[in-house]
Order: structure tokens, then sequence, then C-alpha cells
């Protein structure tokens, strides 16, 4: 799991490394993780599955399984 000072820079539009059980692949962000004082458990991103031979889709996943942001 990454730190709360990484979850601050997850943005709309940010570019992740998310493993959902599928495997690593990448995600871009279409909320922030942020909500009110905390953090969300869920985050809605654009998954880019076609990197493991699955379609691209749009969902949810967990917070925890964030890996790191692309810069």
């Amino acid at each position: 799991m990454i730190s709360k000072e990484t979850l601050l820079k997850i943005k709309k539009g940010t570019k992740l490394i998310v493993n959902n059980g599928l495997g690593r692949c990448h995600a871009i962000s279409l909320e922030s993780a942020r909500q009110g004082r905390g953090f969300k458990q869920t985050l809605l991103v654009d998954l880019k599955a076609s990197q493991l031979g699955f379609f691209d889709e749009m969902g949810s996943i967990y917070i925890n399984e964030v890996l790191e942001i692309i810069e």
C-alpha cells in the first residue's frame, strides 16, 4: 500500500499502476482519492487491461490495490 502523502497526489487524470488480481497494469484515475477529511475506500479508474489480454474497462478498485503513481 502507498503512503497518505502519495494518495494526496491522486487527482482526476493521474496515471497509476495497479494490481487488482489480474496482474500489474496501468490505469487512469477518474476521480480524486480524497473525500472530506479522509480518503475513499474505492477509486474510479479507467483500467488498461488490454496489456494483459483483457478488455479496457472503467470501474472501481480498492485504494490498497494502487501500487504506484506514474509521474
